[in-house]
């Protein structure tokens, strides 16, 4: 998907951003996301993902490269637990379940859309 407007989002790591004002929109149970650029399930896509305290999102597999930026709190996988601040690469070919016990917000870039299993 090709952007064709600029897009800014200042601040992101600072500690009195206030994230809860952008556009969410439910994602999975206790997940919101805001699209910055693509579709899920269609080819590249960008967005933030708002975990809930305890919210996880079930297994699945990546078909191309994922980056995961952590804003704020922290998620765990089948790997580690990475808190605020930590690029986070899964190649094409892994799988792995996340959860937030605490709560987080997440920049998440992939290349081609994940298959749930």
């Amino acid at each position: 998907m090709e952007v064709r407007e600029r897009v800014e989002l200042s601040h992101l790591f600072g500690p009195h951003t206030d994230l809860d004002a952008l556009p969410w929109r439910p994602f999975r149970p206790d997940v919101d996301i805001m699209i910055i650029y693509g579709h899920i399930g269609e080819g590249p896509c960008t967005a933030l993902l708002r975990y809930q305290p305890g919210a996880n999102v079930p297994r699945h597999r990546h078909a191309g490269m994922e980056h995961i930026i952590v804003l704020r709190g922290e998620q765990s996988d089948d790997d580690a637990k990475v808190s605020a601040g930590t690029l986070l690469i899964k190649p094409p070919g892994t799988s792995h379940e996340i959860i937030s016990s605490k709560g987080c917000v997440v920049l998440a870039i992939w290349e081609k859309p994940v298959v749930f299993e």
